[in-house]
């Protein structure tokens, strides 16, 4: 199982710095005072002034990854939006990844996340892009001229046989899925 880091962004900080919506996911900025900057009473007011101006209000860790996760900076450390979004809501950092459940990285609603272990993530994939029956874990197997239909459990393939026809190799295929406790989000197309 992945590491989980160690936050070191407290709650109680955590909530003067942003703020979140369960409903839709967003994250938003909230103004800092004079005490959040360094220097003079003077300086760190004119910095607080500055960044009020140019931030508070508006959408928080909002980069963007290559793979579609929202992050930024929070008191020189990057943290993920999904991690933020959990904190906020339940008041502790989570002990777990994240998954998100229907499988959209920038969609942070609270109902879309829950804590996962790795092989419950795994569970929780969308249909691979090299896949070409349109049913993941269902492939040809030509030197047999039938659909074969397989699942992946702790690391090792279980062959769950040969069908005639793609309708009875997916139905296999999604009867284990079930038995084996898949998401039912498992296997969805790309959005």
């Amino acid at each position: 199982m992945a590491k989980i880091r160690k936050e070191c962004v407290s709650i109680e900080t955590l909530r003067t710095l942003v703020s979140y919506d369960p409903a839709t996911g967003t994250l938003t900025w909230l103004p800092r005072r004079p005490g959040h900057f360094r220097g003079s009473q003077k300086v760190s007011a004119r910095a607080a002034a500055a960044w009020n101006t140019r931030y508070a209000g508006t959408p928080a860790l909002a980069s963007i990854e290559r793979s579609g996760y929202g992050h930024g900076d929070l008191m020189g450390e990057r943290y993920k939006a999904h991690r933020v979004a959990w904190a906020l809501h339940y008041g502790s950092w989570p002990d777990l990844p994240i998954d998100h459940i229907n499988g959209n990285p920038a969609d942070n609603r609270i109902e879309n996340l829950r804590q996962a272990t790795g092989s419950e993530n795994m569970r929780n994939q969308r249909i691979s892009s090299a896949n070409k029956s349109g049913v993941t874990g269902v492939c040809w197997a030509a030197h047999r001229d039938k659909w074969s239909a397989q699942i992946k459990m702790d690391g090792r393939k279980i062959h769950l046989g040969l069908f005639t026809s793609l309708d009875e190799a997916a139905a296999a295929r999604k009867a284990a899925e079930r038995r084996y406790g898949f998401h039912p989000n498992h296997g969805r197309k790309a959005a």
